[in-house]
């Protein structure tokens, strides 16, 4: 197997290695991603409650010590939840967004590789059929046509190559970004039943 990738020229080893990156990128965040959700979940439920309750202080501990997204944004919205709404509300926002970015982490490298993955496979491609035309004018025009169609396959199995890794990298892309989709989704729900939790609490006084 080394030994036909290795026809397609030097141009192979960028690939391949775009194809280990977008490999770990997918494996780190599919781990990330199913980490963060058994960790988070029903937790803005709980901490709601406890805010509800005017326990401002367990509900704080609970959040910081959930290590995940949605506790992380609770836990500044708690710090200032005695100020006005404006102001909590953009907390909560300027949170989100912090979150959603760090969900976010290496998925523009993953696109990047399911785009510069075939552009690599046509330059090897077009590098190859520069090499078999130069074979084709040494032999001063007299064609081998096996020469040819050797030199024509080896050539565009760099682009085979680029292809193979960016279809799988696009689709990688698309799943995590729908992923991310969704937890800013949550998070923006969490937000809001936090927010309610507070309105109920001021009813009560």
């Amino acid at each position: 197997m080394l030994e036909f990738l290795a026809k397609g020229g030097v141009l192979v080893v960028p690939i391949a290695l775009c194809s280990v990156i977008a490999v770990a990128i997918f494996l780190e965040r599919l781990i990330r991603f199913s980490f963060l959700c058994r960790r988070g979940k029903g937790l803005e439920d709980r901490i709601s409650a406890l805010v509800s309750a005017r326990d401002d202080q367990r509900a704080s501990v609970l959040a910081i010590e959930s290590r995940c997204p949605i506790g992380r944004i609770l836990a500044q919205a708690i710090e200032v939840n005695r100020g006005d709404r404006e102001t909590l509300e953009t907390v909560m926002v300027h949170a989100t967004d912090r979150e959603v970015r760090y969900l976010s982490r290496y998925l523009q490298v993953l696109a990047t590789v399911g785009n510069i993955a075939p552009l690599l496979g046509l330059l090897g491609t077009v590098i190859g059929m520069i090499k078999a035309f130069m074979v084709i004018q040494q032999m001063g025009g007299k064609v081998n046509a096996a020469v040819l169609a050797g030199g024509i396959w080896e050539a565009m199995l760099t682009t085979a190559l680029g292809l193979a890794v960016a279809l799988p990298a696009m689709l990688a892309h698309s799943y995590l970004t729908g992923r991310v989709n969704d937890f800013e989704a949550r998070l923006q729900s969490g937000c809001v039943t936090f927010i309610k939790a507070l309105a109920e609490r001021q009813l009560a006084l």
